[in-house]
């Protein structure tokens, strides 16, 4: 019997490509655990999408669109177990494809949108959020995380990047956000 394959998927936001903590870390840990990873990249988002649903929709629409091309060759079926790591918009395009595809993903997601928890998702989920990003009501996304049953770690005075702008301080939240990720990994 032959090892069973592993794939992690990173789906990125507007402007926070693969070599940014969030999306790097995703991706050294889900190595360390086995897993190919194969990164998701999408472009040519239209400006000055904070605050405007019209253009955040648009936003989505295109990230959606080239997702399915990207994605169109992967036998999913192929693997035994599916993470998607995922960060703002792409929390929702990661659960949204997840749905559509069938493809029963564990969906690791970091500053997700409240429209995020809309979408049922198919496999085991944990979301983290910084208590002051300006992209989206707090309260709001810790609601639909909850009503959504999915666990959500909040990170006082994080932006939309789990950043404060302390070094030392961000370094602590990308250690404990990671032994977060490091639990779920071995739950799923």
């Amino acid at each position: 019997m032959g090892e069973e394959k592993k794939l992690a998927v990173l789906f990125p936001g507007i402007g926070y490509n693969f070599d940014r903590p969030l999306m790097r870390f995703s991706a050294e840990m889900a190595r360390q655990f086995g897993y190919e990873v194969l990164n998701v990249g999408y472009t040519g988002f239209p400006k000055k999408i904070i605050g405007n649903a019209e253009r955040l929709r648009e936003s989505f629409d295109i990230a959606a669109a080239q997702t399915e091309k990207i994605l169109k060759d992967v036998q999913f079926h192929d693997y035994s177990d599916v993470v998607f790591f995922s960060k703002s918009i792409g929390t929702i395009v990661a659960a949204e494809y997840a749905l559509k595809h069938g493809i029963r993903a564990g969906q690791v997601l970091f500053t997700p949108f409240p429209e995020t928890f809309s979408v049922p998702m198919s496999g085991k989920a944990v979301a983290f959020h910084g208590t002051a990003d300006p992209w989206m009501d707090g309260k709001a996304v810790e609601k639909a995380a909850a009503d959504a049953d999915v666990p959500m770690y909040l990170y006082p005075d994080g932006n939309h990047s789990l950043e404060t702008g302390d070094a030392l301080r961000d370094i602590r939240t990308l250690e404990d956000v990671f032994g977060k990720v490091k639990d779920f990994l071995e739950q799923v």
